[in-house]
């Protein structure tokens, strides 16, 4: 009959054993009992027809055969446990960290998340928000969806959407404006998102000098300022005043008939949202992939 192989279980033994110097400390640690530990040392010592430990009157120490053992089962657990971790870690689902902002995450990704976790099961989304982009943002995230204009980012950057800007109401607002010849539209509160000086999108009165209408605040009472522009568009949505929309963004409350446009829609060149760094790792080009299909992107890249 022959012999069955040395298994590893009996080469980590041989490591705890001489790790610790204790056959009862050894079992310990691998959570035996001391006879089954004494019990299993027996069966490797006739295995190999020789002493691998000395007993010790307190604990035990290898033999010479013991010690050329031990180099080969440390160098075999080392392997083996190595492997392991690697796979494990091959194992574990990728996440990805996309760094952008409120209006982006919000409107825009939010309701596209299931489409994208359909899409692609085995990667996890982490969504890091914040009012602006920050110049360090790469310490954050794999990738960025920012607002701006060509000349505030690199080379490299892809433009998602354009600024594409149309006055929004509830259709209840419009209606009411339709029976009064339009006279009720210049009463009717602007609903402003606040925003730090320099900021690159379109506010009122930017918007009224490019579209070239009487369409900005004037003294009329009640206007509205949030500081996010969720909030805006939820105020809108409550029929409680006109707010900018930008298309992209708001397109599945106009699909829906929710708002409804008031306006001119006035496109600002080369300023929008930009698709910003990303990695050659898989799971950041499908998440790159997946934006530009979604915002249509990918069609307006030259072939």
């Amino acid at each position: 009959m022959a012999e069955a192989p040395v298994d590893l279980g009996w080469m980590r033994l041989l490591v705890e054993v001489a790790r610790r110097g204790s056959l009862s400390a050894a079992a310990d640690a691998m959570g035996l009992s001391q006879p089954a530990v004494s019990y299993q040392v027996r069966l490797l010592e006739q295995r190999f027809g020789v002493p691998l430990l000395k007993r010790l009157h307190r604990g035990v120490s290898l033999t010479d055969e013991g010690r050329r053992l031990l180099q080969i089962a440390e160098r075999t657990v080392r392997d083996v446990d190595t492997l392991k971790r690697d796979i494990r870690r091959g194992r574990r689902r990728p996440v990805i960290r996309l760094v952008t902002d409120y209006a982006f995450s919000s409107l825009w990704l939010i309701p596209r998340m299931p489409g994208f976790r359909q899409a692609h099961p085995q990667i996890d989304l982490q969504i890091v928000a914040s009012q602006r982009l920050a110049s360090d943002w790469q310490e954050e995230g794999d990738l960025a969806v920012a607002f701006g204009a060509r000349a505030d980012f690199a080379g490299d950057a892809m433009l998602l959407m354009p600024e594409r800007v149309v006055p929004v109401c509830a259709p209840a607002l419009l209606a009411r404006w339709t029976q009064d010849d339009g006279s009720a539209m210049a009463d009717t509160p602007r609903i402003h998102l606040e925003a730090e000086p320099g900021s690159p999108w379109l506010d009122w009165r930017s918007y009224a000098a490019a579209a070239g209408t009487s369409l900005e605040p004037g003294s009329v009472p009640g206007d509205l300022r949030f500081n996010t522009y969720a909030m805006v568009v939820q105020a809108a949505l409550g029929g409680q005043g006109m707010a900018l929309g930008w298309l992209g963004v708001i397109d599945q409350f106009l699909e829906a008939g929710l708002l409804v446009p008031a306006g001119e829609c006035v496109e600002v060149p080369d300023r929008g949202y930009w698709l910003l760094g990303g990695s050659e790792q898989g799971a950041v080009m499908q998440l790159r992939a997946w934006l530009q299909d979604e915002t249509g992107a990918a069609e307006r890249q030259p072939s």
